[in-house]
């Protein structure tokens, strides 16, 4: 690589990190739900819901990112992402009904907060092609970080400005990070290949060839159930320890700096490590390791140190799953067309996060999605190995090599 190449590859991380600490700071949607409530006069439940929107936003803008990128190149929708989140932020402090915080608030700052994650981070991948693993842990790491970082600066926002102006100034700063990092950003060359064959040889598929393959809706099944399993226990940890363990407030709040931790550590430990080991054998570890979380939270007696066991393996599980997976799906599909085909998968985030909590609404309490999730675990383990390299030979699986 040249000179020049390298220089563009290391200011692409710098942007990328940036883009994505931004893109991060929506998780700390739950900071505003009780001042929107109170100024909207709407049920805590129906203003929450707004969340649900935006997770499901942010999935299916990521499904499409890829054919933004190709049609705009990567800098103008990443940027265009950027001014799309801070107006979405804006637009929700001006909302005076629910119509209004659901467009605003749900469908735009999701679709402009998936846009941009997606599309930084599978381009930030492409640039470390022998370092895939650690480019999705800084990448993915900055994005968990921003959700911590923001939700300090929000918190100090809400407690000295109030509630409008908190969102107000979020926009700003969100827009001028991701703005700031896109023009750092360089999109990463294309290799030039030519019939499908040609790119079969070389390990690229298109989508349209790669979803005609049973290891890709494998691949795709995996990720839901980690997704479903993860993103249900994490949004409901506190009420778990407090409605099902017995815990009190104060203890079962703990919960949720114990979630924080073990997910930036999957990211960071499974990440740097799936450079070491076959991708797919660190996913089986993860989905072992979600197992595992839900065997005892079903099976065991609960204390508060058992149960901050259980949710600690999910979450460190859904953590290092959410890093790995940029790199598997180029390990089996190649990175040329990586934006499309792991959008599509990435469907699952925001499709697992709306199956859990109907499983639970429907079947009444936490107990039935954690059956659910068990069952999907076990199958997605036996998914996973059934996908094992024949021989261990670096990161790249067996089934790459065509």
């Amino acid at each position: 690589m040249s000179a020049l190449s390298n220089s563009k590859r290391y200011y692409t991380l710098v942007g990328t990190i940036l883009c994505q600490f931004a893109l991060g700071s929506v998780y700390t949607w739950s900071l505003f739900n009780e001042g929107l409530s109170h100024k909207l006069s709407q049920p805590l439940s129906q203003v929450a819901f707004t969340f649900g929107l935006l997770s499901l936003g942010l999935a299916v803008a990521s499904s499409l990112s890829g054919r933004m990128q190709e049609k705009f190149g990567l800098r103008a929708v990443a940027i265009t992402a950027g001014l799309a989140l801070g107006l979405g932020l804006y637009l929700t402090s001006t909302a005076t009904n629910l119509t209004m915080l659901y467009i605003y608030g749900g469908i735009l700052v999701g679709a402009a907060d998936g846009t941009g994650y997606l599309l930084t981070l599978s381009n930030c991948v492409k640039w470390f092609p022998e370092r895939k693993g650690l480019a999705s842990a800084f990448s993915i790491g900055a994005y968990g970080l921003g959700s911590l970082g923001f939700k300090y600066l929000n918190l100090a926002l809400l407690n000295r400005f109030g509630m409008e102006s908190a969102f107000g100034i979020w926009a700003i700063v969100a827009l001028v990070l991701i703005v700031g990092g896109a023009f750092l950003i360089s999109e990463a060359p294309q290799p030039a290949l030519g019939n499908a064959r040609a790119r079969a040889a070389a390990g690229d598929y298109t989508l349209a060839e790669a979803v005609r393959q049973p290891k890709y809706w494998m691949l795709a099944l995996m990720f839901l159930t980690v997704c479903m399993s993860g993103l249900y226990l994490i949004g409901v940890a506190k009420d778990v320890g407090e409605r099902y363990v017995g815990l009190s407030t104060s203890v079962a709040a703990d919960t949720v700096a114990i979630v924080a931790a073990a997910n930036l550590l999957g990211r960071l430990v499974l990440g740097v490590l799936s450079d070491k080991i076959p991708r797919i054998q660190i996913l089986s570890i993860a989905l072992a390791c979600a197992l595992a979380g839900m065997l005892l939270l079903l099976f065991v007696p609960l204390n508060e140190y058992s149960f901050y066991v259980a949710v600690a393996c999910v979450a460190f599980s859904f953590g290092g799953t959410i890093t790995v997976y940029p790199g598997l799906v180029s390990d089996f599909f190649g990175l040329t067309n990586l934006a499309r085909n792991y959008g599509l998968i990435y469907l699952g985030f925001g499709i697992g996060s709306v199956i859990g909590s109907i499983v639970s609404s429907a079947l009444g309490g936490f107990l039935p999605t954690f059956y659910l999730s068990l069952v999907l675990l076990v199958v997605s383990l036996l998914c996973s190995v059934s996908l094992w390299p024949s021989h261990s030979h670096g990161s790249k699986p067996v089934a790459a090599a065509h």
